[in-house]
């Protein structure tokens, strides 16, 4: 039987890289906003042999994410693998000068759609399926308090996760990309030569046997 793994915020970067990079093994559940992308990233994976179904979701959309999770146990009753790759870039500011829009935006999406998507998704993974968070620390550095505090807190909830599960399961992991030429790093440094940092390919492959290891 085909495993399956669930994506959220495949479109682009790092979850479309994983999902071609998962599809020979897996059926591949790809969540995102942007339905050309994940248009594009079904046309890669059908090429390549595999299979995927799009949900093109908003993952704060509280009635969405129920909606998804309940369409995955219909389907498959269970889910093997699922990779957290979506992410708000709230814009660069002095801690002081943080907008309240770009703030409460970045809140909804890195933790309370994370906080959500943890109590929904672990039912589907059960004892033996495994859940994978991405960090990007940048919690004190300068201009980062929006992302840097969001994020951090997203990082923190798997971290107590993984601590609370280890002894029942789901497995819960969180990696550490290394600098990828991502539209998300694009907004934190648009100066930066991009040819110098990892290809989102080559780090799916890099983080590839971490995952499934």
């Amino acid at each position: 039987m085909t495993k399956t793994a669930l994506i959220t915020g495949a479109s682009r970067g790092l979850g479309a890289a994983l999902a071609k990079a998962l599809a020979p093994t897996h059926h591949i559940i790809a969540v995102g906003k942007t339905v050309g992308a994940l248009e594009e990233l079904d046309d890669a994976i059908q090429a390549a042999g595999g299979q995927a179904t799009l949900a093109p979701m908003d993952i704060t959309v509280d009635e969405a994410m129920q909606q998804l999770c309940r369409g995955i146990y219909d389907r498959w009753g269970s889910l093997d693998l699922w990779l957290h790759t979506a992410i708000h870039a709230a814009p660069l500011a002095p801690a002081g000068h943080i907008g309240p829009k770009d703030l409460a935006k970045s809140m909804m999406i890195n933790i309370e759609a994370t906080s959500r998507l943890i109590a929904y998704v672990s039912p589907l993974l059960g004892q033996t399926g495994q859940a994978v968070f991405f960090d990007d620390p940048r919690g004190g550095a300068q201009f980062f308090g929006a992302y840097g505090a969001t994020k951090g807190a997203q990082i923190a909830l798997a971290r107590s996760w993984a601590a609370e599960s280890v002894n029942t399961g789901p497995k819960v992991q969180i990696l550490t990309p290394q600098p990828m030429p991502t539209a998300t790093r694009a907004r934190f440094y648009p100066g930066e030569d991009r040819a110098a940092l990892n290809d989102p390919a080559a780090e799916a492959a890099r983080l590839l046997p971490m995952i499934l290891g």
